[in-house]
C-alpha cells in the first residue's frame, strides 16, 4: 500500500529552492542597474524594476480594468538576447491573457511613453515558460510603448 508521508520536506525543498533562484534573479537584475547608471531605474510595488525611455510629463489617462489598449514591444533574456522582437497588440486590460508583469507594467504607462521593464521570473513565465521560446525560470527584459488607449470601458 502507499505510504503518506506528512513531513513537508518536499515544500520546504521546494520553498529553499525558490528563495535561492529569486536571490539568483535579484543579483543578477541588480548587476544590470549597477551597470547602468545614466538610467532611472524604479523599483516597482509590484516586484519588478523599469525606467522610462520616453517619459511623458502631462496628467494624460493610463490604462486602467477594460480599457482596450494598443502597444508594442520586445522581448529579451537578462543577457539581452532577443527572444521576440518588436510586435503591436490590442489588448483589453486585465480581461486577456498577458503574463502578469507586462500587464502590471502597462499601468504604469500613459499613451506615446515607452519604458524598459525587467521582470525577475515569477513575474514573467515562471517555471512553466511559455511553451515557445521562452524556457522555465526566464527573467524578462522588455521594452513597451503605450501607442494608445483606444477606448475605455466602465
Amino acid at each position: 500500500m502507499p505510504e503518506s508521508v506528512q513531513s513537508g520536506s518536499f515544500l520546504k525543498a521546494s520553498a529553499e529552492r525558490n528563495k535561492k533562484l529569486n536571490e539568483h534573479e535579484r543579483q543578477q537584475i541588480q548587476d544590470i542597474i549597477k551597470s547602468n547608471p545614466n538610467k532611472n531605474y524604479i523599483a516597482s510595488e509590484s516586484g519588478f524594476w523599469y525606467y522610462y525611455n520616453t517619459k511623458i510629463e502631462s496628467d494624460t489617462i493610463q490604462p486602467q480594468f477594460g480599457s482596450v489598449i494598443n502597444f508594442t514591444y520586445d522581448v529579451s533574456n537578462i543577457e539581452g538576447d532577443e527572444i521576440y522582437a518588436k510586435t503591436t497588440k490590442t489588448y483589453v486590460m486585465d480581461k486577456e491573457e498577458l503574463f502578469t508583469g507586462l500587464r502590471e507594467g502597462l499601468k504604469l504607462l500613459k499613451p506615446s511613453e515607452t519604458a524598459t521593464f525587467i521582470f525577475p521570473s515569477q513575474k514573467a513565465f515562471g517555471y512553466y515558460g511559455d511553451e515557445y521560446k521562452i524556457g522555465t525560470n526566464i527573467p524578462l527584459i522588455c521594452e513597451v510603448t503605450l501607442n494608445t488607449i483606444i477606448e475605455k470601458n466602465d
